[in-house]
């Protein structure tokens, strides 16, 4: 026989539900309310820890909803339940994506193959993109999260890299060689998939009312291209995307996700930027190390709330240990900042990490985040 989600997860704690929905506003109402919120950036690990797989997370929407919400309040994480696809959007835009047993999607292979695609390449209308592969996907995730889970429901479109979508139509690799030599074209690619992004944003608003928006930048990093080509082919785009989408009704909290190394790149987004009262600023790395929180609130403390990182890399070692004293680095480095602070790991949470390790970002944030207490 098959079970329904709710045969699966048990029902959420009302009270928990109350107090951790206070705690993460307190840094957008200008209160210092418990301690610093942790978001582990929650996708296919609530499902790997739950008994099923990182297939399972993607093409059950509902079962993956279900999951990070039960995960998120067993670890006593943000309250908000968010169900993440890797790849939106771009299915929409004629790529195949490819389901994997134990990996995320993928797109099977590039659908522009020359340069001539890319001029004919058609934008498609809110209609199609409600009826098509990633919109379906979304709307099934939000639908049943709104009616089950209700108080945890807070809408949201999600395009977690503009420049880094562009490139999966016609290959990351071309896409790299294309900026270097056909800079029109990887231009027009990002230009066309912003234009998605923001009809995607469009649509969720419609539907679900006022969305949070998640965005970022993830293959326009310093491993990979200068400040400048970031600003050009990155920055740009994301102040397009979001000042459009706020116009359409999304919004109106912001997180941008710096994804990667961004080492000296960080620094062009603050005068590119739409900053809300609700955005969040987070930065992966600094080179091969975590970004140091001082420093991204030297740069954005003052206009949105921070949220540091914690490297992904330690979440899957046999060490909790090493995790508590990096968390408790990073608290130390930003909790006083001046618009608020949440604790994170530096990109999603990998799906075979320790829950040990969770548990150990959760105690550091108790043990020096705890307001009051310093």
């Amino acid at each position: 026989m098959t079970m329904s989600v709710e045969d699966i997860v048990p029902p959420s704690n009302d009270k928990w539900h109350a107090h951790a929905a206070k705690r993460f506003a307190s840094p957008f109402t200008g209160q210092r309310f418990d301690r610093i919120d942790v978001d582990a950036m929650m996708l296919s690990h609530a499902a790997v820890i739950s008994g099923y797989t990182i297939n399972d997370f993607y093409t059950k929407p509902e079962l993956g909803a279900a999951c990070v919400a039960n995960a998120s309040e067993m670890y006593d994480l943000i309250p908000m339940t968010h169900w993440y696809f890797s790849l939106p959007w771009v299915a929409e835009m004629g790529a195949e994506v490819e389901f994997q047993p134990l990996l995320p999607p993928v797109v099977k292979k590039p659908n522009i193959t020359d340069l001539e695609m890319v001029d004919k390449l058609e934008v498609p209308d809110l209609k199609e993109m409600e009826n098509g592969f990633t919109g379906q996907l979304m709307t099934r995730a939000q639908d049943y999260i709104q009616k089950a889970t209700p108080d945890k429901f807070v809408p949201m479109t999600y395009t977690s890299d503009l420049t880094g979508g562009g490139a999966q139509l016609c290959g990351i690799e071309n896409f790299i060689m294309w900026t270097m030599t056909e800079r029109d074209a990887a231009h027009k690619l990002t230009e066309k998939f912003t234009e998605v992004a923001v009809n995607g944003a469009e649509l969720m608003a419609k539907r679900y009312g006022s969305a949070f928006i998640s965005t970022g930048s993830v293959l326009a990093n310093n491993d990979i291209f200068s400040d400048t080509d970031v600003e050009e082919l990155s920055a740009k785009y994301l102040r397009k995307f979001v000042d459009r989408s706020l116009r359409k009704g999304a919004g109106p909290q912001v997180l941008y996700h710096l994804c990667g190394n961004h080492e000296t790149d960080y620094k062009v987004f603050k005068d590119r930027l739409v900053f809300t009262p609700f955005t969040i600023m987070h930065a992966g790395y600094m080179g091969r190390e975590v970004f140091p929180s001082d420093v991204l609130i030297k740069e954005f403390g003052g206009i949105a709330t921070i949220m540091g990182s914690v490297d992904t890399k330690i979440m899957i070692l046999p060490n909790p240990k090493r995790v508590y004293e990096q968390a408790k680095e990073q608290l130390l480095r930003g909790r006083d900042s001046k618009n608020g602070y949440i604790l994170g790991t530096a990109c999603e949470l990998p799906p075979d990490s320790y829950p040990a390790n969770v548990f150990a970002l959760v105690q550091a944030a108790r043990d020096y985040g705890t307001y009051g207490s310093w």
